[in-house]
């Protein structure tokens, strides 16, 4: 028994890993949680037959040393299924019913409401970064991924040369209710752009059938409040 219950901790944190940091390779979740490559395949593997990850083959310019190309793994909707709460049909239903009684305008605002606790807790962490936008941004991930967004950013650069950050969420509990009322997904891009006090554009979402939810951050803005006009690096 002790055995068994071990190895789904195992495979949980393998299925988790893989939550917040794929597409990702076997080596790399390897790494994450200071497993062998040889173990990780196992769970991998089982994780796959259950239907919960999906392998992806590389990308044909893919340049790595001797052999084949490692495959990148992302959790497939059932995976995210698995990490959501069983209350999603009991909140979709709610909604539903606001929404029959009291119009669309009542979904909007309960998810202003919903999202208006993450801004007010976000708002002194974000403000405590400084000035520059990108700061900023990583510092809301940093408190997206505390409650458990799998939150991150990275640095990116548009064709048209425009600097920014594309801020990542692997994880979003309202996933399947998003899907019904994508008023939730509004609000939250809503509360990214003030915190952050530049235009985000969100780019994809889990519920709108992504693996991640992808918001567009620039970088290169200037903040609002900023008495001189200055443009933040």
């Amino acid at each position: 028994m002790q055995l068994q219950d071990a190895t789904t901790q195992t495979r949980d944190r393998v299925a988790r890993a893989v939550l917040e940091h794929g597409p990702v390779t076997a080596a790399e979740v390897a790494c994450t949680l200071g497993l062998t490559p040889a173990a990780v395949r196992r769970h991998l593997d089982a994780l796959e037959e259950a239907g919960l990850v999906l392998a992806r083959e590389p990308r044909p310019s893919a340049v790595r040393g001797r052999g084949r190309p490692a495959r990148a793994y992302v959790l497939t909707d059932a995976g995210h299924a698995s990490m959501t709460t069983a209350y999603d049909d009991l909140a979709a239903s709610a909604l539903a019913y606001l929404a029959e009684q009291l119009g669309p305008s009542a979904v909007e605002g309960f998810a202003a409401r919903r999202v208006a606790d993450l801004e007010h807790r976000y708002a002194p962490v974000v403000e405590a970064a400084g000035s520059a936008v990108a700061d900023r941004a990583e510092a809301l991930a940093e408190a997206l991924a505390a409650d458990g967004y799998a939150a991150s950013t990275r640095p990116v650069t548009t064709p048209a040369g425009d600097v920014g950050a594309q801020l990542c969420q692997g994880h979003c509990p309202v996933q399947h209710v998003a899907e019904r009322f994508p008023q939730l997904c509004d609000a939250e891009t809503e509360v990214f752009s003030r915190l952050l006090g530049v235009h985000v554009q969100r780019l994809a979402t889990l519920a709108g059938g992504a693996h991640v939810c992808t918001t567009h951050v620039p970088t290169r803005s200037t903040l609002p409040d900023s008495p001189e006009g200055r443009t933040t690096p």
